[in-house]
């Protein structure tokens, strides 16, 4: 079960996105030959990767900016990519450009320190966008709350695609994450839930001037929570090999 496509179109190109997006997949693609060599790979995330102990001890800032730009596997690249590309264009539209381009690495960093600040002493390496764009997600979820969100449902021989308003898949991804680092063990590998939930928090806060400038609850009044433009339609594209039976 996962988005793949949202109901609200952008008015705009967004060039910012995109160059992202770009920009993560050319860096991953640059050290992919490194991936079967652990030592090799450990030594190039020593270098870039986001250690909360190294933070807490006053070194190694800049990773909190290069951390964003890494990924550990091509899953880890693909899910956060498709994310990006779902949530992050309508905000930049919203944002415009350059502000948009400060928020996203804004809330990274707002992500990576709210790991830091709930496992100050792990030594467990942290890598991936995700955080970032957990603040687009938080944004997403302030500005257009019932925009409908195509979510893919794979169950063992069918697949079916339901359209969910965005403030129930945002607020249960969030939930999950804050219940996943509540769970988590510090001193093990796996999902950063902590920078997850800060970059969400972070976004949604950060998008407060944006909100407030539209209007605020009077903007939430004008478009019903809704997309302020038509939205999206897509044709039906549903597989199961469950029989329809047809009235007559």
């Amino acid at each position: 079960m996962f988005p793949i496509r949202d109901h609200n179109p952008s008015g705009r190109v967004p060039y910012v996105t995109y160059i992202l997006m770009a920009f993560n997949i050319g860096l991953f693609l640059s050290y992919v030959p490194l991936l079967p060599n652990d030592p090799a790979l450990y030594a190039f995330y020593d270098s870039y990767a986001m250690v909360p102990l190294r933070i807490s001890n006053g070194y190694g800032f800049h990773s909190l900016l290069t951390s964003q730009f890494l990924h550990g596997g091509w899953m880890h690249l693909a899910g956060n990519m498709l994310f990006l590309y779902i949530y992050g264009d309508n905000i930049e539209e919203e944002m415009g450009h350059l502000p948009y381009l400060v928020f996203y690495l804004a809330a990274g960093v707002v992500a990576a320190l709210t790991q830091v600040a709930f496992e100050p002493s792990s030594t467990v390496p942290m890598v991936g966008a995700s955080g970032a764009i957990a603040g687009v997600m938080g944004a997403y979820l302030l500005l257009f709350p019932k925009a409908k969100i195509d979510i893919l449902i794979i169950f063992i021989v069918f697949f079916r695609i339901f359209p969910i308003p965005a403030w129930i898949i945002l607020t249960l991804w969030f939930g999950m994450q804050f219940l996943g680092g509540l769970g988590a063990d510090p001193d093990a590998g796996g999902v950063a839930f902590w920078a997850h939930a800060g970059g969400f928090v972070a976004g949604l806060l950060g998008a407060l001037p944006v909100w407030f400038n539209r209007g605020g609850p009077a903007f939430w009044r004008r478009t019903d929570g809704h997309p302020p433009h038509p939205e999206a339609t897509y044709p039906e594209i549903n597989n199961s090999r469950i029989p329809k039976v047809r009235r007559k």
